[in-house]
Protein backbone atom coordinates (compact mmCIF):
# COMPACT_ATOMS: atom_id res chain seq x y z
CA UNK A 1 0.00 0.00 0.00
CA UNK A 2 0.81 3.43 -0.83
CA UNK A 3 1.35 5.91 1.81
CA UNK A 4 0.46 9.79 0.98
CA UNK A 5 4.09 11.07 0.15
CA UNK A 6 5.22 14.26 0.57
CA UNK A 7 8.78 15.06 1.86
CA UNK A 8 12.13 17.03 1.69
CA UNK A 9 10.74 21.22 1.59
CA UNK A 10 11.92 24.38 3.11
CA UNK A 11 13.56 23.63 5.97
CA UNK A 12 12.59 27.13 7.13
CA UNK A 13 10.46 29.72 5.17
CA UNK A 14 12.72 31.74 4.72
CA UNK A 15 13.13 31.85 0.83
CA UNK A 16 16.38 30.56 -0.78
CA UNK A 17 17.69 31.81 -3.49
CA UNK A 18 19.89 30.29 -6.53
CA UNK A 19 23.61 32.31 -6.89
CA UNK A 20 24.85 31.22 -10.01
CA UNK A 21 28.51 29.60 -9.60
CA UNK A 22 31.78 30.89 -10.93
CA UNK A 23 32.22 28.34 -13.40
CA UNK A 24 33.09 28.22 -16.59
CA UNK A 25 30.01 27.75 -18.97
CA UNK A 26 29.72 25.65 -21.35
CA UNK A 27 27.73 24.55 -24.54
CA UNK A 28 28.78 20.93 -24.93
CA UNK A 29 25.76 18.52 -23.79
CA UNK A 30 26.29 16.36 -21.28
CA UNK A 31 25.95 12.71 -21.83
CA UNK A 32 23.25 12.35 -19.51
CA UNK A 33 21.65 9.21 -17.65
CA UNK A 34 18.72 11.43 -17.47
CA UNK A 35 16.43 10.49 -20.39
CA UNK A 36 12.35 11.11 -19.77
CA UNK A 37 11.37 14.00 -17.57
CA UNK A 38 7.48 14.49 -17.25
CA UNK A 39 5.77 17.86 -15.91
CA UNK A 40 2.59 17.24 -14.08
CA UNK A 41 0.09 19.34 -12.56
CA UNK A 42 -1.53 17.45 -9.67
CA UNK A 43 -4.31 19.92 -9.00
CA UNK A 44 -3.43 18.64 -4.91
CA UNK A 45 -1.20 15.54 -4.76
CA UNK A 46 -3.47 13.59 -1.77
CA UNK A 47 -6.23 13.72 -4.52
CA UNK A 48 -3.69 12.78 -7.20
CA UNK A 49 -2.79 9.57 -5.03
CA UNK A 50 -6.57 8.68 -4.33
CA UNK A 51 -6.93 8.40 -8.10
CA UNK A 52 -3.72 6.08 -8.75
CA UNK A 53 -1.19 8.51 -9.39
CA UNK A 54 1.32 6.48 -7.16
CA UNK A 55 0.61 3.67 -9.05
CA UNK A 56 1.13 5.44 -12.56
CA UNK A 57 3.78 7.12 -11.26
CA UNK A 58 5.53 3.27 -10.53
CA UNK A 59 4.38 1.92 -14.24
CA UNK A 60 5.85 5.48 -15.98
CA UNK A 61 9.40 5.74 -14.03
CA UNK A 62 10.47 8.96 -15.31
CA UNK A 63 13.88 10.09 -14.29
CA UNK A 64 12.37 12.97 -13.02
CA UNK A 65 9.12 14.29 -12.25
CA UNK A 66 7.91 17.77 -11.60
CA UNK A 67 5.16 18.52 -9.93
CA UNK A 68 2.97 21.45 -9.92
CA UNK A 69 0.03 22.36 -6.92
CA UNK A 70 0.97 19.54 -4.40
CA UNK A 71 -1.06 21.58 -2.26
CA UNK A 72 0.56 19.77 1.24
CA UNK A 73 2.85 20.96 3.62
CA UNK A 74 5.68 18.73 4.58
CA UNK A 75 4.91 17.35 7.81
CA UNK A 76 1.97 16.36 5.99
CA UNK A 77 3.91 13.75 4.21
CA UNK A 78 5.78 10.38 4.35
CA UNK A 79 8.55 10.12 1.87
CA UNK A 80 9.09 6.82 2.13
CA UNK A 81 6.65 5.97 -0.47
CA UNK A 82 8.47 7.78 -2.82
CA UNK A 83 12.01 6.51 -1.49
CA UNK A 84 10.50 2.96 -2.28
CA UNK A 85 9.90 4.35 -5.83
CA UNK A 86 13.58 4.93 -5.90
CA UNK A 87 12.92 8.96 -5.94
CA UNK A 88 15.44 11.75 -4.37
CA UNK A 89 13.34 14.64 -3.47
CA UNK A 90 13.23 18.33 -3.61
CA UNK A 91 9.76 19.86 -2.10
CA UNK A 92 8.65 23.43 -1.84
CA UNK A 93 5.45 24.09 -0.22
CA UNK A 94 3.19 27.26 0.21
CA UNK A 95 3.17 28.97 3.77
CA UNK A 96 -0.69 29.13 3.38
CA UNK A 97 -1.58 25.56 3.39
CA UNK A 98 -3.50 23.87 0.84
CA UNK A 99 -2.43 26.08 -1.90
CA UNK A 100 0.19 25.86 -4.97
CA UNK A 101 3.49 24.11 -4.03
CA UNK A 102 6.19 22.33 -6.27
CA UNK A 103 8.29 19.37 -6.34
CA UNK A 104 11.05 17.81 -8.12
CA UNK A 105 11.23 13.72 -7.69
CA UNK A 106 14.43 12.53 -9.86
CA UNK A 107 15.84 9.10 -9.46
CA UNK A 108 19.72 10.50 -9.70
CA UNK A 109 20.50 12.39 -6.87
CA UNK A 110 20.71 16.47 -7.97
CA UNK A 111 23.95 17.59 -7.74
CA UNK A 112 22.71 20.63 -6.68
CA UNK A 113 19.59 22.60 -5.69
CA UNK A 114 17.62 25.69 -4.70
CA UNK A 115 13.93 26.84 -3.72
CA UNK A 116 12.57 29.75 -4.49
CA UNK A 117 13.12 32.86 -7.05
CA UNK A 118 14.30 35.40 -4.45
CA UNK A 119 11.37 37.65 -4.24
CA UNK A 120 9.14 36.80 -0.91
CA UNK A 121 5.86 37.13 -2.29
CA UNK A 122 6.49 34.95 -5.02
CA UNK A 123 8.63 32.61 -2.58
CA UNK A 124 5.92 32.07 0.12
CA UNK A 125 3.39 30.49 -2.50
CA UNK A 126 5.86 27.72 -2.97
CA UNK A 127 6.75 28.66 -7.12
CA UNK A 128 10.22 27.64 -7.69
CA UNK A 129 12.68 24.47 -7.45
CA UNK A 130 16.14 24.83 -9.39
CA UNK A 131 17.78 21.07 -9.34
CA UNK A 132 21.04 20.73 -11.28
CA UNK A 133 21.06 16.79 -12.05
CA UNK A 134 23.69 15.34 -14.51
CA UNK A 135 24.76 18.41 -16.13
CA UNK A 136 20.81 20.08 -16.99
CA UNK A 137 19.38 22.58 -15.28
CA UNK A 138 15.86 21.72 -14.68
CA UNK A 139 13.77 24.54 -13.37
CA UNK A 140 10.19 23.73 -11.90
CA UNK A 141 7.70 26.48 -11.71
CA UNK A 142 3.73 26.66 -11.13
CA UNK A 143 3.35 30.56 -12.72
CA UNK A 144 0.08 32.18 -11.04
CA UNK A 145 -3.47 31.99 -12.43
CA UNK A 146 -4.75 35.56 -13.14
CA UNK A 147 -8.34 34.03 -13.40
CA UNK A 148 -9.77 35.59 -10.43
CA UNK A 149 -9.49 39.33 -11.26
CA UNK A 150 -7.06 42.29 -11.72
CA UNK A 151 -5.34 41.87 -8.91
CA UNK A 152 -3.78 38.39 -9.61
CA UNK A 153 -3.49 38.78 -13.22
CA UNK A 154 -1.36 41.65 -12.47
CA UNK A 155 0.91 39.64 -9.95
CA UNK A 156 0.93 36.77 -12.52
CA UNK A 157 2.24 39.90 -15.23
CA UNK A 158 4.81 40.65 -12.08
CA UNK A 159 5.75 36.93 -11.86
CA UNK A 160 6.70 36.78 -15.33
CA UNK A 161 8.95 39.67 -15.53
CA UNK A 162 10.50 38.16 -12.62
CA UNK A 163 11.18 34.77 -14.23
CA UNK A 164 12.47 36.47 -17.58
CA UNK A 165 15.29 37.93 -15.34
CA UNK A 166 16.45 34.62 -13.08
CA UNK A 167 16.18 33.38 -16.43
CA UNK A 168 18.80 35.62 -17.85
CA UNK A 169 21.02 35.50 -15.02
CA UNK A 170 21.15 31.44 -15.20
CA UNK A 171 22.25 31.27 -18.15
CA UNK A 172 24.88 33.71 -17.90
CA UNK A 173 26.25 30.41 -15.63
CA UNK A 174 23.95 27.28 -17.25
CA UNK A 175 23.61 25.90 -21.28
CA UNK A 176 21.50 23.05 -20.29
CA UNK A 177 18.55 24.65 -18.92
CA UNK A 178 14.94 23.16 -19.07
CA UNK A 179 11.60 25.41 -17.89
CA UNK A 180 8.89 22.98 -17.08
CA UNK A 181 5.91 23.83 -15.29
CA UNK A 182 2.68 24.85 -15.76
CA UNK A 183 2.72 28.28 -17.34
CA UNK A 184 -0.96 29.03 -17.31
CA UNK A 185 -0.52 30.31 -20.90
CA UNK A 186 -1.32 29.34 -24.23
CA UNK A 187 1.07 30.77 -26.08
CA UNK A 188 -0.48 30.03 -30.00
CA UNK A 189 -3.87 30.40 -31.33
CA UNK A 190 -3.14 26.08 -31.74
CA UNK A 191 -2.68 25.99 -28.05
CA UNK A 192 -6.29 26.46 -27.39
CA UNK A 193 -9.85 25.36 -28.18
CA UNK A 194 -11.71 28.17 -30.29
CA UNK A 195 -9.13 31.17 -29.57
CA UNK A 196 -11.82 33.81 -30.83
CA UNK A 197 -13.38 32.96 -27.54
CA UNK A 198 -10.70 33.68 -25.41
CA UNK A 199 -8.93 36.67 -26.61
CA UNK A 200 -9.71 38.67 -23.48
CA UNK A 201 -9.24 35.49 -20.48
CA UNK A 202 -6.41 35.27 -18.46
CA UNK A 203 -4.00 32.55 -19.96
CA UNK A 204 -4.15 33.78 -23.60
CA UNK A 205 -3.79 37.26 -23.09
CA UNK A 206 -1.44 39.38 -25.61
CA UNK A 207 1.03 40.61 -23.05
CA UNK A 208 0.82 36.79 -21.88
CA UNK A 209 1.37 35.53 -24.76
CA UNK A 210 3.60 38.06 -25.87
CA UNK A 211 6.22 37.24 -22.70
CA UNK A 212 6.18 33.42 -24.36
CA UNK A 213 7.60 35.39 -27.69
CA UNK A 214 10.41 36.91 -25.15
CA UNK A 215 10.99 33.42 -23.55
CA UNK A 216 11.96 32.53 -27.30
CA UNK A 217 13.49 35.16 -27.89
CA UNK A 218 15.67 34.81 -25.18
CA UNK A 219 17.07 31.37 -26.97
CA UNK A 220 14.24 28.66 -25.56
CA UNK A 221 12.65 26.11 -27.54
CA UNK A 222 9.18 24.76 -27.11
CA UNK A 223 10.35 20.92 -27.00
CA UNK A 224 6.38 19.41 -27.59
CA UNK A 225 6.12 21.66 -30.74
CA UNK A 226 9.73 20.49 -31.82
CA UNK A 227 7.60 16.91 -32.64
CA UNK A 228 4.32 18.51 -32.66
CA UNK A 229 2.54 20.92 -34.96
CA UNK A 230 -1.16 19.53 -34.80
CA UNK A 231 -3.84 21.41 -33.00
CA UNK A 232 -6.01 19.82 -30.71
CA UNK A 233 -3.20 18.96 -28.04
CA UNK A 234 -4.41 20.25 -24.71
CA UNK A 235 -2.79 19.77 -21.24
CA UNK A 236 -5.66 21.15 -18.96
CA UNK A 237 -9.57 20.96 -19.57
CA UNK A 238 -11.84 23.06 -17.57
CA UNK A 239 -14.06 20.72 -15.10
CA UNK A 240 -16.94 22.48 -16.61
CA UNK A 241 -19.84 21.26 -19.26
CA UNK A 242 -18.43 18.21 -20.18
CA UNK A 243 -14.54 19.40 -21.42
CA UNK A 244 -12.15 16.81 -21.06
CA UNK A 245 -14.76 14.36 -23.08
CA UNK A 246 -14.84 17.28 -25.71
CA UNK A 247 -11.43 18.51 -25.72
CA UNK A 248 -12.23 21.82 -25.49
CA UNK A 249 -8.96 22.28 -23.24
CA UNK A 250 -5.64 24.73 -23.44
CA UNK A 251 -2.35 23.41 -23.75
CA UNK A 252 -0.58 25.46 -20.43
CA UNK A 253 2.29 23.27 -19.44
CA UNK A 254 5.68 22.87 -21.07
CA UNK A 255 9.02 22.25 -20.98
CA UNK A 256 10.73 24.93 -22.63
CA UNK A 257 14.46 23.79 -23.53
CA UNK A 258 17.58 25.74 -24.02
CA UNK A 259 17.99 26.13 -27.85
CA UNK A 260 21.71 24.48 -27.79
CA UNK A 261 19.59 21.22 -26.21
CA UNK A 262 17.88 20.76 -29.62
CA UNK A 263 19.92 18.12 -30.81
CA UNK A 264 19.91 16.54 -27.12
CA UNK A 265 15.66 16.08 -28.00
CA UNK A 266 14.34 12.70 -29.09
CA UNK A 267 10.94 13.37 -28.32
CA UNK A 268 8.09 15.09 -26.36
CA UNK A 269 4.13 14.44 -26.00
CA UNK A 270 1.17 14.70 -23.81
CA UNK A 271 -0.21 12.21 -21.70
CA UNK A 272 -4.06 12.61 -22.04
CA UNK A 273 -5.09 9.44 -21.17
CA UNK A 274 -3.92 10.07 -17.89
CA UNK A 275 -6.30 11.43 -15.28
CA UNK A 276 -5.63 12.76 -11.85
CA UNK A 277 -6.11 16.10 -12.47
CA UNK A 278 -7.69 18.55 -14.48
CA UNK A 279 -4.18 18.71 -16.38
CA UNK A 280 -2.59 16.12 -17.79
CA UNK A 281 1.45 15.19 -17.69
CA UNK A 282 4.01 16.59 -20.73
CA UNK A 283 7.09 14.95 -21.09
CA UNK A 284 10.07 15.42 -22.91
CA UNK A 285 13.14 12.46 -23.57
CA UNK A 286 16.05 13.45 -24.10
CA UNK A 287 19.09 10.76 -26.01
Amino acid sequence: MFLNPFSFAMRSKTPCVFVPDNRIKTTEIPLTRMKKIISYNVNGLRSAISKGFMEWLDTEKPDVICLQETKMQEDQVDKMSFEFLGYHQIWHSAVKKGYSGVAVLSRQKPDSWSIGIGIPEFDYEGRLICAEIDGITIVNSYFPSGTTGDIRQAVKMQYLDAIYEYLVRLKSTRSNIILSGDYNIAHKPVDINHPERHLKSSGFLPEEREWMDRLTALGFVDTFREFNQQAEQYSWWSYRAGSRGKNLGWRLDYHMASENMKPALHDAGILQGVVHSDHCPVYVVLT
